[in-house]
């Protein structure tokens, strides 16, 4: 996977996943004695493999080893045509499924619970719908611009502030509001130079002294027991993002579909069935 890296796979947070999924096939494929090991599965092999794994694992998990073992086949062992793909297995153990979202009266309580830079960085993620490295990597609009992908012209309607962009999942640089007051303050953590930083193998771009990834994550969950007596986890914020969201479209008079890909596009996801997932 590794030798995909920054080739067939721009994300280094999607070899890691793979890698940790291949882990679990090898296993497999070394107790049921399969020639040539994980390299020498064949597509009707991989099959068998994910019906069995289906049997204890959510959806989630199994889709994420059959990716893996796609892009193994596809770019490795090429044991798999090209653009053929391997079926979608259905698990047997339904996701267990939990709202995560919280109150903005939440998300203060637990701000109030943290250091400075982590409570900026918790009410930016909230106020944006940042995901926990993308917090490393701001920087105001004029400086990178994002890329190019379709947007609706309710995108961001209703929302005042600074705009900045985010590099997100795949290296995708997308646009965000900052409300002014928090913009304000996050200036004032500009960086002289900027700066690399790794959070859990990933390197990042950092312009800000401010939190952000592992760091970041780990301070929320723990200022959110303290003070809430509970953790939904730093995620939570973000489907905080997309259901506040979510009301303030459809009550600007937005049909629902209209509003969903407005969030979707907010968001980074550009598919608006994965932005469902956050709406739970």
């Amino acid at each position: 996977m590794k030798l995909l890296q920054g080739n067939v796979l721009r994300s280094a947070g999607t070899v890691r996943n793979y890698e940790q999924a291949l882990t679990r096939v090898a296993e497999y494929a070394k107790a049921e004695r399969v020639t040539g090991g994980l390299r020498g599965m064949d597509p009707q092999q991989a099959i068998t493999y994910l019906k069995h794994r289906g049997q204890s694992v959510g959806q989630k998990t199994l889709d994420m080893e059959r990716q893996a073992m796609q892009a193994m086949m596809w770019h490795v062992s090429a044991k798999l045509p090209p653009k053929e793909r391997l079926p979608v297995i259905k698990a047997d153990t339904a996701q267990v499924l939990k709202a995560r979202a919280y109150t903005q009266a939440q998300v203060e309580r637990v701000a109030s619970a943290q250091s400075h830079k982590n409570a900026l960085a918790t009410r930016l993620a909230y106020a944006a719908g940042l995901r926990a490295h993308e917090l490393h990597s701001l920087m105001p609009v004029a400086e990178r611009g994002a890329d190019h992908r379709p947007a609706l012209p309710s995108k961001f309607q209703g929302r005042e502030g600074q705009r900045y962009t985010v590099q997100g999942k795949g290296g995708l640089v997308r646009e965000v509001v900052i409300p002014n007051p928090l913009a304000q303050q996050l200036s004032g953590l500009r960086l002289a130079e900027p700066m690399t930083f790794t959070d859990r193998g990933v390197h990042y771009p950092k312009y800000y002294d401010l939190n952000g990834g592992k760091t970041w994550s780990s301070s929320f969950s723990a200022a959110s027991t303290r003070a809430l007596g509970w953790s939904a986890g730093a995620h939570g914020v973000r489907h905080s993002y997309a259901q506040e969201r979510m009301s303030e479209l459809q009550d600007q008079g937005f049909t629902r579909a209209q509003a969903l890909e407005t969030v979707s596009q907010e968001m980074g996801h550009f598919r608006p069935d994965i932005t469902e997932t956050y709406l739970r």
